[in-house]
């Protein structure tokens, strides 16, 4: 998880946008993105998605209508947010939302060529799993 640098920019409004499906984010540099929910999920730093290291990321599919249905705060650095599909382990901080708002273009392609890659459709369900190895979803 990113933790918040001194000096970093830090949220003056949250809104969820639950209609459009996106995360919108002002920060107090002036800076204010849209984050799709999707991309969100895709993303979430959690163990479950992120790994416990580079290499161990497990490629999310499925996720293009996941709504958004709370929005928990995290102390004063980070918000969790919990998703329809039941993930709800990841904590954003405010640094690693705004590298989301800020590389969004980078990042869904990124996230595209990693499908292509792996062969697999944006929109095809999440392989089941036969057990985890991890306790953090």
């Amino acid at each position: 998880m990113a933790g918040l640098h001194n000096g970093a920019p830090t949220p003056n409004d949250i809104t969820v946008h639950s209609q459009s499906r996106v995360l919108e984010v002002s920060f107090s540099d002036g800076a204010s993105f849209r984050i799709p929910f999707e991309l969100l999920r895709v993303y979430s730093p959690s163990a479950e998605v992120a790994g416990h290291g580079p290499g161990q990321e497990t490629l999310q599919t499925g996720k293009r209508d996941v709504k958004l249905t709370g929005l928990e705060p995290i102390g004063n650095y980070a918000v969790q947010p919990a998703f329809s599909d039941g993930h709800d382990s990841g904590i954003f901080s405010w640094d690693y939302l705004y590298f989301l708002g800020s590389q969004q273009d980078k990042l869904w392609a990124d996230y595209t060529a990693r499908l292509a890659a792996a062969g697999v459709e944006r929109d095809a369900p999440m392989p089941e799993k036969a057990g985890s190895s991890c306790g953090s979803h």
